[in-house]
């Protein structure tokens, strides 16, 4: 086992009661020891910041800070100035983790400036498993291949070939170093790509591991799995302008165009919250972010290629937000909503 290195568990904590035993019992029992684990209490209101506290008489690896609410990527910005590892991995506090998941990503480390080890995961729903694996193909990428075959895809692709999650990843510090500037805690969507993608374009290595479903993502299917959320076309708009300086920063080969591809793929999201709005007024508000100049002018000047039939009613509706098309896209997606809670309830 290559257990030279210092691992850093960075693990944001708010108000995951339910689950936090489990999350931070995985990382206990962790098969790799030289490690410390940081848990950030983000301001939680339900006690979580005390479980966290129980923790700290019971291994002496585990560090907490406590801090006011201030959103996950302030949670992750304080566990990284604090930790003391060469390397940082990042786990959310409502999933859990294998055993054998650090010292299996650690034994593909060599000590480089920039390395990153990627893991697989498997999705946790309340009626099934499903295992989800990383579109690029498992293997060591440096030099030419890493920028041919992974930093030139990582924009603009309807699939990405690596999720831009902060978690599944285990990363040598230093990829984070100098792009604080970029993080904006007021983004709600999108908030890893802004701590992800500069951090993947800063690396020299990438392990891309096969199999490796080290990571369970606890997916809550509740009524917030369907919920409206306001003002996130902002959220997005907030994301576009910091990404905009991490390729002008980064001089990303036809950075502009594939981040325009990229703005697109995001707007799908918009587009399905707001057919989702429960109030009247939903047309309205759709075609308010739609129709304004700069977003229309991105979209109908962007060249998209969209595959999946979901995602080519969605474009189909941001490129015609006409009264008639939304008022179709709302009654497919209310039936498909309607379906998804009759399978939840009836399993």
């Amino acid at each position: 086992m290559n257990s030279s290195h210092k691992i850093s568990v960075i693990v944001p904590v708010y108000n995951k009661k339910e689950y936090l035993g489990q999350c931070i019992d995985s990382i206990i029992s962790q098969t790799y020891q030289n490690m410390e684990i940081l848990l950030v209490d983000d301001g939680s209101t339900d006690g979580s910041g005390e479980i966290c506290d129980t923790y700290v008489g019971k291994d002496d690896r585990i560090r907490v800070i406590h801090q006011e609410n201030s959103g996950p990527t302030t949670a992750v910005l304080a566990g990284l100035q604090k930790a003391s590892g060469s390397y940082c991995t990042f786990i959310d506090s409502d999933d859990y983790v294998r055993p054998e998941m650090l010292k299996e990503m650690a034994a593909h480390l060599t000590g480089q400036a920039g390395e990153i080890v990627c893991c697989n995961h498997i999705l946790e729903k309340s009626k099934e498993t499903v295992s989800v694996i990383q579109a690029v193909k498992p293997g060591v990428y440096e030099s030419d291949r890493l920028d041919r075959e992974i930093k030139d895809r990582l924009l603009g692709e309807e699939t990405k070939i690596i999720p831009m999650s902060r978690c599944m990843k285990l990363c040598e510090k230093s990829v984070f170093e100098g792009n604080e500037k970029y993080y904006d805690p007021k983004i709600r969507m999108g908030e890893d790509f802004n701590l992800m993608y500069p951090a993947l374009l800063n690396s020299t290595r990438i392990v891309i591991l096969e199999g490796a479903l080290f990571y369970h993502y606890r997916y809550v299917e509740d009524s917030l799995a369907h919920a409206y959320h306001p003002n996130l076309d902002d959220s997005i708009e907030r994301w576009y302008q910091a990404a905009l300086k991490v390729i002008h920063d980064k001089n990303v080969a036809d950075g502009a165009v594939k981040l325009r591809k990229e703005y697109c793929y995001m707007m799908m999201y918009v587009m399905k919250n707001g057919l989702r709005n429960p109030e009247r007024d939903y047309i309205q508000k759709i075609r308010e972010i739609f129709l304004r100049p700069e977003v229309r002018e991105r979209i109908i000047g962007t060249h998209l290629s969209v595959k999946n039939r979901a995602n080519m009613l969605l474009y189909w509706g941001m490129r015609h937000p006409n009264k008639a098309v939304l008022r179709i896209l709302r009654g497919i997606m209310q039936n498909f909503d309607r379906k998804e809670r009759q399978e939840d309830i009836h399993g």
